[in-house]
C-alpha cells in the first residue's frame, strides 16, 4: 500500500486544516480563485477533480461486463443499494434531521441547501476510490471493475433524473441543464478519456503496460484529491469557523447513512451466501459515494460558498474515516462467508 493510501486519513485531516487555516489567513486568494468559473463551474476546480478522477477510470475495463453473468448476485446487491435504496435514505434523512430534528439550529433556507448536498452525494456511487477499498479487503478486482463499469453506465443516464426527483421534493428549483452538463463533464468525459487511453495500451498487447501507467499517474490522483480538499475548505473556512457545530450536524445523517448502507449490502451478502471477495467490495462500493461529482454539482447549482458544497464537503470529511473502518469490519468477518 502505497504511503498516501495508507494513511490517507491524516493527509485528509491535514489538508481540511490546512485549507481552513489559509482561508482565514489569506481569503483573498479563495476570492479570486472563486471567480475564475464559468456557468458555475470553477475552472481550478474542475481541473483539480478532473486530476483526481482520470487516473481512477483508465482502470475501468468495459470488456469484463461480459462476465458478470457468471455471478451476479454481487452485482445484485451493488445496484440495489446504490440505485433503490441510497438515494431515497439520504433524502429521507436530509429532511429527517434539518427539517425536525435539527430545525431549531439552523435557518430553514441554509437547512435546505444541506439537504440538497447530502442528496447529491446519495445519488453518486463511487468510481473511483473503491478500487482502494476493494484492494484493502483483498477483493476481486476484475469483479470491482465489472461493477463500477455498470455503475458509471447508469449514473450518465440516472443521475440526473433522480437527483432532480429528488431536489424537486424539498422545494429547490433545479435546472436540468446544469445536472447534465456535470454528468458530461464528470463522468463522461474523463470516462471517455480512460476508455481511450486504456484502449491504446491495449493495443501495445502487454497487460504490463496498463499496470505501469496507471502506476506512475496513480499518485495524481491523491494528489488532486488533497489539492481540491485543501481548496474547498479554503472556500468554506470562514462558515466552518464562525459554527463549527453545523460539520457536526451534517456528519449525523451522512455516518448513519454510510453505516446503514453497509449494514444492508453486507448482511444481505451474508444471508445470499456471496463470497467474501464479492461480498465485501459489493457492500463497500454500496456504501461510498462518487463526492467528486457530488461536490461538483453543488458548487454549479448552488455556488461555492453554499450550504449544499459544505455538505458534499462533509460527505468527504467523512467518508474516508468511516470506509477504513468499514474495511477493517469487513477483514474482521472475512471467516463468516464463504471463499
Amino acid at each position: 500500500m502505497a504511503l498516501f493510501e495508507k494513511y490517507l486519513s491524516i493527509w485528509v485531516g491535514l489538508c481540511i486544516a490546512s485549507g481552513v487555516g489559509l482561508g482565514i489567513v489569506g481569503p483573498h486568494i479563495f476570492e479570486t480563485i472563486a471567480v475564475i468559473e464559468y456557468a458555475g463551474v470553477n475552472f481550478i476546480v474542475a481541473i483539480f477533480i478532473w486530476v483526481m478522477i482520470y487516473p481512477m477510470m483508465v482502470n475501468v475495463d468495459f470488456t469484463s461486463i461480459k462476465n458478470v453473468g457468471k455471478r451476479p448476485k454481487g452485482l445484485c446487491i451493488t445496484l440495489v443499494a446504490n440505485w433503490i435504496i441510497k438515494p431515497f435514505t439520504m433524502a429521507a434523512l436530509g429532511i429527517l434531521f434539518f427539517e425536525y430534528i435539527f430545525s431549531g439550529l439552523v435557518d430553514p433556507q441554509t437547512g435546505k441547501e444541506y439537504i440538497a448536498g447530502m442528496i447529491l452525494l446519495g445519488v453518486a456511487p463511487c468510481t473511483a476510490m473503491v478500487f482502494v477499498w476493494s484492494q484493502m479487503v483483498k477483493g476481486d478486482a476484475n469483479y470491482t471493475l465489472v461493477q463500477v463499469s455498470i455503475n458509471d453506465i447508469i449514473m450518465i443516464f440516472a443521475f440526473a433524473p433522480i437527483a432532480a426527483l429528488l431536489l424537486g421534493v424539498t422545494n429547490i428549483v433545479v435546472p436540468w441543464e446544469t445536472l447534465l452538463i456535470s454528468v458530461v463533464l464528470y463522468v463522461v468525459i474523463p470516462l471517455s478519456a480512460g476508455y481511450i487511453t486504456r484502449r491504446r495500451l491495449d493495443a501495445a498487447d502487454n497487460t504490463q503496460s496498463i499496470t505501469s501507467f496507471t502506476s506512475k499517474i496513480k499518485p495524481f490522483s491523491i494528489m488532486g484529491l488533497l489539492a481540491t480538499i485543501i481548496l474547498l475548505f479554503g472556500f468554506q473556512a470562514q462558515t466552518i469557523i464562525d459554527n463549527p457545530l453545523v460539520i457536526a450536524l451534517i456528519a449525523v445523517p451522512l455516518l448513519i447513512q454510510s453505516y446503514g448502507i453497509f449494514g444492508i449490502a453486507y448482511v444481505a451478502g451474508y444471508l445470499w451466501r456471496v463470497p467474501f471477495s464479492t461480498a465485501a467490495p459489493a457492500a463497500l462500493i454500496g456504501t461510498s459515494n462518487f463526492f467528486e461529482l457530488a461536490v461538483a454539482v453543488a458548487i454549479s447549482l448552488f455556488g461555492l460558498n453554499s450550504g449544499a458544497a459544505l455538505a458534499t464537503v462533509v460527505g468527504v470529511l467523512v467518508e474516508v474515516p468511516v470506509m477504513l473502518s468499514l474495511v477493517a469490519v469487513a477483514n474482521l468477518t472475512r471467516r463468516w462467508f464463504p471463499e
